[in-house]
């Protein structure tokens, strides 16, 4: 199978969550993905861990609210890039980047002192992308998206 070139950049869907498309750095130096979320509370569902938590999907914007909810997968210890760790929540969901839709883990971290709202790293890259840092948005467009 030949892997598709994609930019640093690129727009990701949730088909999960209703978000529109988010600006999301492609970002191999980090190995997990992360997208901005707050108001993060863990409860239980028919026994089973599951957390609330809002999106901003705008870039720049506080204006618009999602109200999210997911299963949790992990909780455990994350290492940011200036080494940094903190303890966070990990969901499994569908990324949507152009035409391809596949699952992968997702970090849930307040990133509104971040440029982009959503981050995806090298795990959900695997074995799927060649990544080109000299192009941006090589297989999504901005048509329908929220920011």
């Amino acid at each position: 199978m030949e892997k598709q070139a994609i930019g640093w950049r690129e727009w990701v869907e949730f088909p999960d969550f209703e978000l529109g498309k988010i600006k999301a750095k492609i970002d191999t130096g980090a190995r997990s993905s992360s997208i901005h979320a707050f108001d993060i509370e863990p409860f239980e569902r028919d026994g089973e861990q599951w957390v609330n938590f809002k999106v901003h999907p705008l870039q720049h914007s506080d204006d618009t609210v999602v109200s999210c909810s997911a299963k949790i997968k992990d909780y455990r210890s994350v290492t940011d890039s200036g080494g940094h760790k903190t303890m966070r929540y990990i969901i499994e969901t569908s990324f949507k980047i152009g035409a391809d839709t596949f699952p992968a883990e997702i970090s849930l971290f307040n990133r509104s002192n971040m440029l982009f709202r959503m981050l995806v790293g090298r795990t959900a890259l695997k074995g799927r992308y060649l990544v080109d840092p000299s192009r941006s948005y090589c297989l999504s467009t901005a048509d329908t998206e929220t920011s």
